[in-house]
């Protein structure tokens, strides 16, 4: 689905894609590969994105991911998110991919393949418990999932989020560890950072989003907001991902580029848990009777992790060089290329696992 076409019927996939969404894994690879350039090459940038901030995130990145976001929640019919809230097997199965599989396979996954690193270990716990209110848009709306599901589940993650982060903290670096006779951590984790996390990166672009289409179709209307409007707003969420990376990677170039083992390290619990998480969200839906739009978003909602909120609550919690905020650093670095990957992954299942179903892209 090109993000630069009126979203109301799912088009085609691979032929009808701008010029933009067609070439976009190789987009986002330069991006990571400048951003990595950038801050193993260029002195001083660090500092200058890390001079101004907000809480442990830098203003540059937090702006990349507003651009990112607004445009994907500005295509969102608000009108019909109702439909979302009432399907019990959709919410039902979110809430437990996200916050009882989720973390418990990251968890899992984290112990058996590092079990001599204990600062990358619980880097990645951390990570596992950060579920996605961000990039996860723009992974559901290149595979055509259901808009309207996908902001639904990311503003119940954000609440969760405020709610449960913290003792989800405590219970997989304290208590679980403690009943299976393994070393525990102690961590406190900061309110502030969370709640500022989900007020900036979605709270933010979610009202903008909202206001956008309520304000349009008042004035001119929704055919013309859907063929006019959003077509010309749809590319720059992938501009703000673009600049998000290059930001993002850039912060941390000279630490990935100086540790290449570690990163090889962390990244396999990584890439086992992101393909795992969306198997086993899409299998699931599927199971339930969910369609290949609903299916989808569970997925992406799932397997996606709000690298955002883990990298500013290691940082906040162990400290910028600390190898627990490495770990949230890396998460992105394999994230992104993989998510991209799951979204072919998912145009491609969709034909073979939802057979006859409407809401399947076409070619």
């Amino acid at each position: 689905m090109s993000t630069t076409t009126a979203p109301a019927p799912h088009q085609g996939v691979m032929k009808d894609l701008s010029f933009l969404d067609r070439w976009l894994p190789v987009w986002i690879f330069a991006a990571m590969v400048a951003g990595l350039l950038l801050g193993r090459f260029v002195p001083g940038l660090n500092t200058a994105l890390e001079a101004v901030k907000i809480g442990e995130v830098s203003v540059p990145i937090a702006i990349g991911l507003l651009v990112m976001m607004y445009p994907v929640l500005a295509k969102v019919r608000y009108d019909e998110t109702h439909r979302v809230a009432g399907d019990r097997r959709l919410m039902g199965a979110s809430l437990v991919l996200n916050w009882v599989v989720g973390p418990a396979l990251m968890f899992a996954l984290a112990w058996i393949l590092l079990p001599d690193l204990p600062e990358y270990r619980t880097g990645l716990i951390i990570v596992g418990l950060a579920r996605c209110i961000a990039m996860v848009l723009i992974w559901n709306d290149l595979a055509c999932g259901d808009r309207e599901a996908a902001a639904v589940l990311v503003a119940i993650n954000s609440v969760f989020q405020v709610i449960a982060f913290g003792a989800l903290g405590w219970f997989y670096l304290q208590v679980l560890p403690a009943w299976l006779g393994l070393p525990t951590t102690s961590a406190e984790f900061s309110v502030w950072s969370i709640v500022l996390s989900v007020l900036v990166f979605l709270g933010i672009p979610l009202v903008a989003g909202f206001l956008t289409r309520t304000l349009g179709e008042r004035v001119r209307g929704r055919d013309w907001y859907e063929a006019t409007f959003l077509p010309k707003l749809g590319p720059w969420a992938l501009y703000g991902l673009l600049f998000t990376i290059v930001l993002l990677f850039a912060l941390q170039g000279d630490a990935i580029t100086s540790n290449p083992w570690d990163v090889a390290r962390i990244a396999l619990p990584l890439l086992a848990y992101f393909f795992l998480m969306f198997g086993i969200g899409l299998l699931a839906s599927r199971a339930l009777g969910l369609n290949y739009a609903k299916s989808t978003t569970v997925a992406f909602t799932a397997a996606g992790n709000n690298f955002e909120l883990a990298i500013a609550v290691a940082i906040g919690t162990f400290g910028v060089t600390s190898g627990q905020a490495l770990a949230g650093v890396v998460g992105p670095l394999i994230e992104v290329p993989v998510l991209v990957a799951l979204v072919y992954v998912s145009l491609w299942a969709g034909r073979t696992l939802f057979p006859g179903d409407a809401t399947v892209p076409t070619r």
